[in-house]
C-alpha cells in the first residue's frame, strides 16, 4: 500500500465542488484524512479566492491510475482541459506525494508546488508534520516554519463536511 497526499482546490462554487471531489476520492480510495480548509487570494491571476486542502489516503494503485482517477474525478465536476494554467477552478487536484518516490513522469513527485505556494504547503503541513520531504530532507512542518508567509495570503476558514464523508479531520 502507498500512501498519497492530495491537494484540492476550487474557486467555482468551492462549498459545492469541494464536497463532491471529497466524497469522490472516498469513494475511490476509502478513508481520507483531511487538512483544514484554507482560502487563498489567487496566484498568477486576479480571479475569486479559492478553498484549499489536503488530504490523505492509503492506496495499491500506481501512480498512473491514481493521476487518472484524479482526472475523471475533476471533469466530472466539471472541470474543462485545455484551460489556461492560471484561470478559476471548479476542482483541481494533484497528487503531492506517492510514499517518498522521485519521478518526473507521469507526474512531477513531490510536487514541485509544495515548497512554493502555501495553499499546498501549510495544509500539507499540519496533516504530515513530521513527514520528511524525500528531495530536501527537511519535514513538512519545518518547511512551512521556514516559508515566507508574506508572499501568498491564506488564512482557514470553518466548513461543515458532508456527514457522508468518512474521514479523520487535523
Amino acid at each position: 500500500m502507498a500512501k498519497i497526499y492530495i491537494s484540492l482546490g476550487t474557486n467555482i462554487e468551492p462549498e459545492l465542488h469541494l464536497q463532491a471531489g471529497l466524497l469522490d476520492l472516498q469513494q475511490h480510495f476509502g478513508h481520507l484524512s483531511l487538512s483544514r480548509v484554507f482560502e487563498s487570494e489567487s496566484v498568477g491571476f486576479k480571479g475569486t479566492n479559492f478553498l484549499n486542502m489536503v488530504a490523505c489516503a492509503d492506496t495499491d494503485m500506481s501512480i498512473e491510475d491514481v493521476v487518472a482517477t484524479f482526472k475523471m474525478i475533476e471533469q466530472a465536476n466539471g472541470r474543462i482541459r485545455g484551460e489556461k494554467k492560471f484561470s478559476p477552478r471548479s476542482l483541481d487536484i494533484d497528487l503531492l506525494l506517492y510514499n517518498d518516490e522521485i519521478t518526473r513522469q507521469p507526474v512531477e513527485l513531490p510536487r514541485g508546488e509544495i515548497l512554493f505556494n502555501a495553499f499546498v504547503l501549510w495544509p500539507l503541513a499540519e496533516l504530515a508534520p513530521d513527514v520528511l520531504h524525500p528531495v530536501v530532507g527537511l519535514s513538512y512542518q519545518t518547511l512551512w516554519q521556514q516559508y515566507d508567509k508574506q508572499q501568498q495570503q491564506l488564512w482557514p476558514v470553518p466548513f461543515t463536511f458532508s456527514p457522508q464523508l468518512r474521514c479523520t479531520s487535523v
